[in-house]
């Protein structure tokens, strides 16, 4: 079969495609659309930052995403736009002629992520509605300083166009579904959950791919064969986001940046730490399904989804399945999915208004970076004593997983300080994490007990600082 997509309005085909050609290459080598570039092909740098826009009904969705690991056939029945797309008529678009008169550029380099990330703002895409800042989170500059870019974003007006006629065109070239085979290896982009159940029960080993925001590494920088590909960026049913007065369900394909407000609803600190998973562009591929099936020990979203008891929902043939997401990760890269399973959905029950919950990411930046250390606390206080603890850490063992010793030492004692010092002391025994780059066995054990001193002087409403925190101080 053929992907098919529009770049400025133009129908592109693609007949044989590699499944895991990026598409930034394919600009690069093959359309020679050179303002796309490539810095450093992982999703960290957003010098390859593009546009690609999905129908939803009769308007267009747009979003900022790295081109170096999104693959070819997640394109289909989608709209793009490149830097080169901004100025087709010979004239600056004003994102770029505010960025020129603003000396916002010194090598350039860097520049056309720029643009797109704030072009995707001026046009209100997916997550853009943050401040200038944080919408441009994802996207560095070694030269020219931060300063003179933000303040070019800051003066730029945005303004939705009517895209109802772009919507009705994606909708025709979408079709039915995708699909196809390079050099032996098949490709499938089902469009429902039926037929991904289907797929998975004819093709057990299949890789799923949603965002590739982890498992475009593994070909950008792993060099690694997939083999056969099922990508899930067009199972709609599997993008719906529920709201109740008891809870919150998302599907496994639901993005960060779609999810961030209903999460930020049911706790600020969910919200906070939504924000700065990745920069914009990762959040507006990544989804939360994906972090929690490639079962990253260092994922930032699974610790906090397991101090609210979170319920993850598997689905085969066979049919559906709902566990604990604490019980999902068994082992280091081995999860509780069976063959031909795949995660459909995670539920969130809201927490109780009067729960004391902290949740906090450390991490040598503060945007944009891997947790060194991701830590949930979750307890129920009544009477001025703990009838209930759920405590969950990332990146202290093989897998995101509770702090068994630390709860006991908190449920049946009063809420004092007392408590959350023994609490964090027993923390040390459940955890004997590694020394790495990002940090040493003896920091990430300070950092996690520090968290409780860090709960307790917020219950007190005393500020401290991330910095003191991670010093140690406060």
């Amino acid at each position: 079969m053929t992907v098919r997509f529009l770049l400025d309005g133009e129908v592109v085909e693609l007949g044989e495609v590699d499944p895991t050609a990026t598409l930034l290459d394919h600009l690069r080598y093959r359309l020679r659309r050179t303002g796309t570039k490539e810095g450093c092909a992982e999703g960290d740098c957003g010098a390859c930052t593009v546009l690609v826009g999905e129908a939803q009904n009769d308007t267009v969705q747009w979003r900022a995403v790295n081109a170096c690991i999104q693959f070819l056939p997640m394109l289909h029945g989608k709209a793009l736009k490149t830097v080169e797309s901004l100025s087709r008529s010979g004239t600056l678009d004003p994102v770029q002629a505010c960025m020129a008169a603003n000396g916002s550029s010194q090598c350039g380099f860097c520049t056309p992520g720029f643009v797109m990330a704030l072009h995707g703002k001026a046009i209100g895409a997916l997550g853009c509605e943050l401040p200038v800042a944080d919408v441009l989170a994802g996207n560095l500059c070694r030269c020219t300083g931060y300063g003179p870019i933000i303040e070019a974003g800051e003066t730029i007006a945005t303004a939705a166009a009517d895209e109802r006629e772009l919507a009705a065109r994606l909708h025709a070239i979408a079709g039915e579904g995708a699909g196809g085979e390079w050099r032996g290896r098949k490709w499938f982009a089902p469009r429902s959950s039926e037929a991904l159940t289907r797929l998975l029960a004819d093709h057990p080993e299949a890789r799923l791919v949603a965002g590739a925001t982890d498992v475009g590494l593994w070909v950008t920088k792993g060099l690694r064969d997939l083999g056969e590909v099922i990508f899930l960026g067009d199972v709609a049913d599997l993008g719906q986001i529920a709201e109740t007065s008891e809870a919150l369900t998302l599907g496994a394909t639901v993005r960060y940046a779609e999810a961030h407000a209903a999460m930020a609803r049911l706790h600020p600190d969910l919200g906070e730490l939504v924000r700065r998973i990745g920069g914009l562009q990762v959040r507006s591929a990544g989804t939360v399904g994906g972090n929690i099936a490639n079962g990253s020990p260092i994922g930032d979203g699974p610790p906090a989804l397991i101090a609210l008891g979170a319920e993850v929902t598997l689905r085969s043939l066979a049919g559906r399945r709902t566990i604990p997401l604490e019980a999902y990760f068994l082992d280091y890269g081995k999860q509780d999915r069976r063959a031909g399973e795949f995660v459909e959905s995670v539920r969130i029950a809201r927490p109780d208004p009067h729960a004391v919950i902290h949740i906090a990411k450390l991490s040598r930046r503060f945007d944009s970076d891997i947790s060194a250390v991701c830590g949930a606390i979750h307890l129920t206080v009544a009477g001025g004593r703990i009838t209930a603890a759920r405590v969950a850490f990332g990146g202290m063992a093989a897998t995101p997983r509770r702090a068994g010793a630390c709860e006991a030492a908190l449920v049946g004692q009063p809420f004092t300080v007392a408590t959350l010092d023994a609490a964090a002391e027993a923390l040390r025994g459940d955890f004997t994490p590694l020394s790495d780059v990002r940090g040493s066995a003896a920091y990430r054990l300070d950092a996690a007990a520090n968290l409780f001193r860090r709960l307790w002087l917020r219950e007190q409403g005393t500020c401290i600082s991330v910095l003191d925190l991670e010093a140690g101080h406060g």
